[in-house]
């Protein structure tokens, strides 16, 4: 869970946009339904955008099976962004609290959009719950295709792998 610049500043940043609750509180909710939905999820916060570049690239060799992103601001001008989440193997759901196709006209264009796996946006801190849940069903899919692949009996995975999120 990668949350990009001024997330830091939920609950007291334009509350009436973004909600009340901190990024803190948004974060326990993320940790709770991944763990309840059998996924392990680690969140991270940075106004850096290099950071959020290697923090993707590093994802895969960390263990990571997809990411989950709210770019923030850089949503709407970060090539260096946008051209991580195409270059990684893993797939990155991008995320917003706010419908940026509701708000200000220069909010309604992500350049992050089509690298992304996918979008979701406009739904509070629900958002990034349904970003997990997507990361869950692209894991499972994944899984259940290499499954189908495989001769009967060839390369069995251990049982109880938990996915990363």
């Amino acid at each position: 869970m990668l949350h990009g610049p001024n997330l830091n500043l939920l609950g007291r940043r334009e509350p009436h946009i973004y909600g009340s609750l901190t990024l803190a509180a948004i974060d326990r909710l993320i940790l709770d339904y991944a763990r309840l939905r059998g996924a392990r999820v680690e969140c991270r916060q940075s106004n850096i955008e290099g950071q959020l570049v290697e923090w993707l690239q590093a994802a895969e060799g960390e263990g990571f099976d997809g990411a989950v992103l709210n770019p923030g601001a850089f949503t709407h001008y970060s090539l260096a962004l946008r051209d991580v989440v195409a270059a990684v193997a893993i797939p990155v759901v991008e995320v917003h609290l706010s419908n940026i196709h509701a708000r200000e006209p220069f909010r309604h264009h992500s350049v992050i959009a089509g690298a992304a796996r996918g979008q979701i946006l406009g739904f509070g801190p629900g958002s990034y719950l349904l970003g997990v849940e997507a990361l869950i069903a692209l894991d499972r899919d994944a899984r259940q295709s290499r499954t189908r692949a495989r001769p009967a009996g060839a390369g069995r995975r251990r049982a109880g792998r938990r996915s990363r999120t």
